[in-house]
This record gives structure tokens, C-alpha cells and sequence, in this order.
């Protein structure tokens, strides 16, 4: 049994992030507020989240990671920046969905305290991440690096804009930044996962220097979609009268922003990348 796993920083935050993630379920479930779709979404965030940390914890308690065919540092680091990615949306979408105004009554207690939970546990999380953060020079896990985590925060961005995206069959600029949102979230995806079993080794070419050109790729790609999407959305296309929740215009509106943030992301994952082959 190795009681540093518990006793450590990492662990006390993975400790907090545990309890905090349980409570905040536990009194959504008292409230019965997850059973549309943003509710189901909330409720996964907070139960995946509990469950994986809880499972490491347990893994590393008891010594068990390293007979997992898997890269565990990277494991690891993925998933805080995933975790920490998820309940910060979760926090976001829960009050802005369910809590309104005016609001009171135990049943608005308890959704602010959840939300406030919610909020804590996304602290925790990124305080994890923070901790766990590869220092200069070290570069024994390259998904705890700051490209490493960029690579997870693009992809879970892209499956934001994924879930975002309603008609866009009937203009060809559309398709080509739907086809730029594929493309890079499938290979980034793939980078992910080679990373975490191991299987960057056998790729027959200069792997840092390749993920440099892809990241230089994947730039253009994105500064293209982030030109032809609002430009072909937007196009004689003012906002509605009559625009509520689920509306299309706002969902393409949230799409230009997340082609942005992503746009960014993929700028300092190339900058970063190039200064760690090239300099």
C-alpha cells in the first residue's frame, strides 16, 4: 500500500475533487434536475469524474498502474485537463440552465450549492494539473507538457463546436470548416491516444518535428474556418426576434467563438512545440 497516494498534494486535491464531485451529484439527484439533455450532461460530468479519479486513486493506493499497458503519467495528466475542462463547463451550463431568478426554496439551495461544489471542484482539478505540470526540461511525459495539454483542450473544444453544429449542408465554406474541425480533432485525437498506449515509438519518422508541421498545418486550417464560418453564418443572416434557448444563430455564434479559442490554442501549441524541438 502506498499511502503517499493519498498523503501527497496530487493526492489531496484528487481527495477533494472525489468528495466534492460526490456531493454536487448527490444534490442535483435531490433535485431530479438532469433529465433533459443539459441535466444528463451535468450528471455524467460529475459521476465520470468521480468514478476515473476514484479509480486512480485506488490504482495508485494499492500500486496497481504500472501492470496497465498505458502510459500513466500521460493518463493522468489527460484526464485532470479533461476533468478540469468538463466540470468548468458543467459549472457554467448547470446555473445558467436550471437556477432562475427569481429563485428560492430548499430546491434553489441546494442547486446553488451544487453549483458552488461544482465551481470548487473545478479549482481542484486545476490545481492537479497545475501540480502535475511537466517543469523546463522535463519531458518524460509529453501530455503533461504545455503542448500535451493544449492537444486536450483542442479536442474537447472541437467536440464543443460538434455539438453546437445544426444545417450546414447547403454551403460549401460551412462544409470545408466542418471538414477543418474533423480533420484536426480526429488527428489530435489520435496523438492522444498513441501518447497514453505507448505507441509514439513506432511511427517511422521524426516525431517532434512532425507534430511541429502539424501543428502549422492545423493553424492555417483553423485561420481559414475561423474567416469562412461567421462569414458564410452570419451572411444576410441577422439575429432573430424570436431567438431562445437552442436557437441556430447562437449556436453558430458559439461556434465562431470556440473556432477562436481553439485558433489560439493550436498558435501557442505550435509556438510552444516549435521552442521545445527547435530551440
Amino acid at each position: 500500500v502506498n499511502l503517499r497516494a493519498l498523503t501527497s498534494w496530487v493526492g489531496i486535491t484528487r481527495l477533494l475533487a472525489v468528495v466534492l464531485s460526490c456531493v454536487a451529484f448527490s444534490l442535483v439527484a435531490s433535485t431530479g434536475d438532469f433529465r433533459n439533455s443539459y441535466g444528463t450532461w451535468c450528471m455524467f460530468t460529475w459521476c465520470f469524474c468521480f468514478a476515473v479519479t476514484l479509480l486512480v486513486l485506488v490504482l495508485e493506493l494499492l500500486e496497481l498502474y504500472p501492470k496497465l499497458p498505458l502510459s500513466w503519467d500521460d493518463f493522468t495528466s489527460a484526464f485532470s485537463m479533461l476533468a478540469a475542462l468538463m466540470v468548468f463547463t458543467t459549472s457554467v451550463v448547470f446555473p445558467s440552465t436550471f437556477i432562475s431568478s427569481p429563485c428560492g426554496g430548499s430546491k434553489c439551495a441546494r442547486q446553488a450549492v451544487a453549483t458552488t461544489v461544482s465551481c470548487l471542484c473545478f479549482l481542484a482539478y486545476a490545481l492537479e494539473v497545475g501540480l502535475t505540470r511537466a517543469k523546463p526540461g522535463d519531458i518524460s511525459s509529453f501530455l503533461s507538457t504545455v503542448p500535451g495539454l493544449l492537444k486536450v483542450f483542442e479536442a474537447y473544444v472541437a467536440c464543443l463546436i460538434f455539438s453546437l453544429l445544426d444545417i450546414y449542408n447547403h454551403k460549401a465554406g460551412l462544409q470545408w470548416c466542418v471538414a477543418v474541425y474533423s480533420i484536426c480533432f480526429i488527428i489530435t485525437l489520435l496523438i492522444i491516444i498513441f501518447t497514453i498506449g505507448r505507441c509514439l515509438s513506432y511511427i517511422p519518422c521524426p516525431l517532434e518535428k512532425m507534430l511541429v508541421g502539424y501543428n502549422a498545418l492545423a493553424l492555417v486550417m483553423y485561420i481559414t474556418a475561423t474567416v469562412l464560418w461567421p462569414l458564410y453564418s452570419f451572411e444576410n443572416n441577422p439575429r432573430p426576434s424570436n431567438c431562445g434557448r437552442g436557437c441556430k444563430w447562437d449556436k453558430d455564434l458559439g461556434v465562431t467563438f470556440l473556432t477562436i479559442f481553439n485558433l489560439i490554442a493550436y498558435l501557442v501549441d505550435l509556438v510552444y512545440s516549435t521552442r521545445m524541438v527547435f530551440i
